[in-house]
């Protein structure tokens, strides 16, 4: 996802649930759309049956669709009843999702109804498309596409998918294969210990006090709970910019490139944003040429946004090698 809007607020914890390599999906989008008489309406059939892969999301039921997004790539439909176009759409990509037994899920975004997430996807028309694997972000394609499109997209979205780990598979479909884990129908979430449950609630809420609070009680219950350690970070992360203006921060950031606190703050807004290597590279190039109290500051936040982004992801191991070359 690219960075929020000047003037608008840092978007809230749906950026934070993970951070992967989406550079090809990426390159897809930025290609030419078809040409008019390629669009939609030249895909296979109609609307076809229900199906039970497709739900209907909302501001209240992103990180829902985030936490889903571990198991399965969610495609985000954003769509208004304004746009015809989008409409049919709506018919079309449902019989897609339903072609792929499971394999993926789509959630249905109406952004009249659902504004926060209109604007936290910086959406200026629609159709729109998007899709969240682990929980990060990523653009599809704008306006109306051919079903053989939209195919081509979806098999390269299975592909970052299980590049990344994510591999499940939904149950509630005659045709719904044997891939991958059966994660249940897309209205299910996965059962959560109950201080993990309340942390995530809290986010839902805005309380990312409580957040904190419900986290730090599961670790002094349980030290080795991962999942506990990560949240806490990210929602750390979420309460660091809580209020925080994009603009402020990165003029802040340009203008002081020396301010420890300056430097802080945009590499927080990097990671929130999806723009980990930049995040890292800056804190590491502030290291390099800091000293004392300064330096060991800038060093332990690098570390608890290694949390964030998680231990096993690739552009971490490059950070620490990085980071032991300008302490050592």
């Amino acid at each position: 996802m690219t960075s929020p809007r000047p003037g608008q607020p840092v978007p809230s914890s749906m950026n934070l649930r993970g951070a992967v390599d989406l550079s090809a999906l990426k390159a897809r989008a930025q290609r030419p759309a078809p040409a008019a008489g390629s669009a939609a309406g030249s895909g296979e059939g109609g609307a076809g049956s229900p199906s039970p892969w497709v739900v209907e999301g909302s501001d209240a039921r992103i990180n829902q669709l985030a936490q889903l997004s571990g198991q399965v790539p969610v495609v985000l439909q954003l769509w208004a009843s304004y746009s015809e176009t989008s409409q049919q759409m709506l018919d079309l990509m449902s019989e897609r999702v339903h072609a792929r037994g499971g394999r993926l899920a789509l959630a249905t975004i109406d952004i009249d109804t659902s504004p926060q997430i209109a604007q936290a996807f910086a959406v200026e028309g629609v159709p729109a498309t998007f899709a969240l694997i682990k929980g990060q972000p990523v653009p599809l394609f704008t306006g109306a596409q051919p079903a053989s499109q939209i195919d081509a997209f979806f098999d390269e979205l299975l592909q970052v998918a299980q590049a990344n780990g994510v591999t499940g598979s939904l149950s509630g479909g005659d045709d719904a294969g044997d891939e991958g884990q059966d994660a249940g129908p897309v209205d299910a979430e996965p059962a959560l210990p109950p201080l993990h449950q309340e942390a995530v609630d809290a986010i839902d809420a805005g309380d990312f006090d409580r957040a904190a609070a419900a986290y730090r009680r599961a670790l002094a219950e349980s030290p080795a709970d991962n999942d506990a350690a990560v949240g806490l970070a990210q929602v750390e992360l979420l309460q660091r910019l809580d209020g925080a203006d994009a603009d402020a921060v990165r003029a802040a950031a340009a203008q002081r490139p020396d301010d420890l606190e300056a430097q802080l703050t945009v590499a927080d807004l990097d990671i929130s944003g999806g723009h980990v290597e930049d995040g890292f590279s800056r804190l590491i190039t502030f290291i390099g040429h800091s000293a004392g109290d300064e330096k060991e500051t800038a060093r332990a936040r690098l570390v608890q946004l290694f949390d964030v982004v998680g231990a096993t992801d690739p552009r971490v191991t490059r950070a620490r090698s990085a980071l032991a070359r300008v302490l050592f």
